[in-house]
């Protein structure tokens, strides 16, 4: 980030400009009882050269994955980024962009935005895409809200207990204030049980969603989760890894009615956990009960093509009681580096990062397992993530494997108590034979 400071005569300028003496003016609407007396006793000022050494200090703290051998993931993870996406993302007319409400003179961010969407529905299979939410979590709550509307007076939602935990929290701070009633469904061998779930629906159940590959890395039966959703006029909500569409059944393909997944892992940096941006699909009948933003393709009265905001919640344009969302804004850059990073990798390069997950995500789990003391936590299928089961707490190998600059992977035990020796291990297209050699002999050795 830039450094830009402001000196005391730039200081007054800017208040004289305002039309108020001191900045203190600026706070005058504020109940005294609101500010009270608080004193943030703020260190003093620092020069330019003493501010970029404070802040390499407290980075040296941090530890990237690209320092490491990763096998972190649970939503966030370590694929390899062509650096022309870094490239496109950072050319000033979109690094700096921000605002297409002007579609005159919005055209690039607009097309981008068409071009994201129309990406996000081939790969999914899916009939319209928005043009983007903040992440996963927020895409997944979105879609419940919007099965809810679509549903009207049916207030029940039927989540399987396999959904990212995380996504669940998100879920049920919206449903405090939107009558929603979250049902688990339970598991079996850490998939969702299908003989369970349609016992839990009722007249009054609106949507069933199920992610896949679930929380566990478990491949889930989506189409005859779908089947049995419709079965009782019931909308099915699917969530998706969209590097495993590459080569697993689409929502599409098992007729889902709402789609949402996490896009990180298509062209953007882990970031130390964000920014992230949040996919979201639906079938074309539902497009106007959609939440965010969606850019269509037009012409103008002289037959040019143009882009415009084609649907949008914001307050500004419909009233509030109108509003499908209240999240009116998208994820631009990141959908635009999912966009570059689709367009890079077409159809067979997609599908040879997803086989390339695939094969070296079992290898390592057959090596794992043919260690004493270490078996698989279930027999199910999996995609690029599968469930360890430890002969110590999760959490002592993953504090053990950091002095060997290994991320060993997720404690399950961090969400749920009684799978503290239970180790959750993603593996991408990344990591060489000789990486997870490395990590099964240090497994072996504790």
């Amino acid at each position: 980030m830039p450094y830009l400071p402001h000196g005391n005569d730039d200081i007054k300028q800017m208040l004289k400009k305002i039309g108020v003496d001191r900045f203190e003016d600026l706070l005058k609407n504020i109940p005294e009882v609101l500010k009270g007396d608080v004193s943030l006793d703020l260190p003093g000022a620092l020069s330019e050269l003493e501010i970029q050494q404070e802040m390499h200090a407290l980075l040296a703290h941090n530890t990237a994955c690209h320092q490491t051998i990763s096998f972190l993931g649970a939503g966030a993870y370590d694929h390899f980024i062509p650096k022309v996406v870094d490239f496109i993302i950072s050319r000033p007319e979109f690094a700096t962009a921000y605002t297409p409400y002007q579609a005159e003179v919005s055209q690039g961010t607009l097309q981008t935005m068409y071009e994201f969407q129309s990406l996000i529905c081939e790969l999914t299979g899916m009939d319209v895409s928005n043009a983007s939410m903040y992440d996963a979590a927020t895409a997944m709550t979105e879609a419940i809200l919007m099965a809810k509307n679509v549903k009207r007076k049916k207030n029940d939602v039927i989540l399987s207990s396999a959904i990212h935990p995380l996504y669940r929290m998100t879920m049920e701070t919206y449903a405090k204030s939107s009558d929603l009633n979250i049902i688990d469904c339970p598991l079996k061998d850490d998939q969702t049980d299908l003989a369970a779930l349609e016992k839990l629906i009722t007249e009054n159940t609106a949507a069933v969603v199920v992610q896949s590959p679930n929380f566990f890395g478990c491949i889930e039966d989506t189409a005859s989760f779908s089947e049995t959703a419709h079965k009782h006029d019931v909308l099915f909500i699917q969530g998706v890894d969209p590097i495993s569409l590459a080569i697993l059944k689409t929502p599409g393909d098992v007729d889902a009615d709402i789609a949402f997944g996490e896009g990180q892992s298509l062209g953007n940096h882990l970031n130390f956990g964000g920014p992230y941006l949040g996919l979201f699909t639906a079938k074309q009948e539902y497009v106007r009960k959609m939440p965010g933003r969606i850019a269509g393709m037009t012409e103008d009265t002289d037959g040019n093509r143009g882009y415009v905001l084609t649907l949008q919640t914001r307050e500004q344009h419909i009233r509030r009681e109108k509003a499908t969302s209240n999240i009116c804004s998208n994820e631009a850059l990141c959908a635009l580096a999912a966009t570059v990073y689709l367009a890079l990798m077409g159809r067979s390069g997609l599908k040879q990062v997803a086989e390339l997950c695939v094969q070296k995500a079992h290898y390592l789990q057959e090596k794992i397992c043919a260690l004493p003391g270490y078996s698989t936590a279930n027999s199910t299928p999996f995609f690029k993530e599968f469930v360890i089961q430890t002969p110590l707490p999760a959490k002592e190998i993953i504090q053990k494997a950091v002095d060997q600059a290994i991320y060993a992977g997720i404690d399950l035990g961090t969400f749920f108590p009684e799978r503290k020796n239970q180790l959750l291990i993603a593996v991408t297209e990344k990591r060489t034979k000789e990486e997870l050699d490395k990590f099964v002999e240090f497994l072996a050795g504790i």
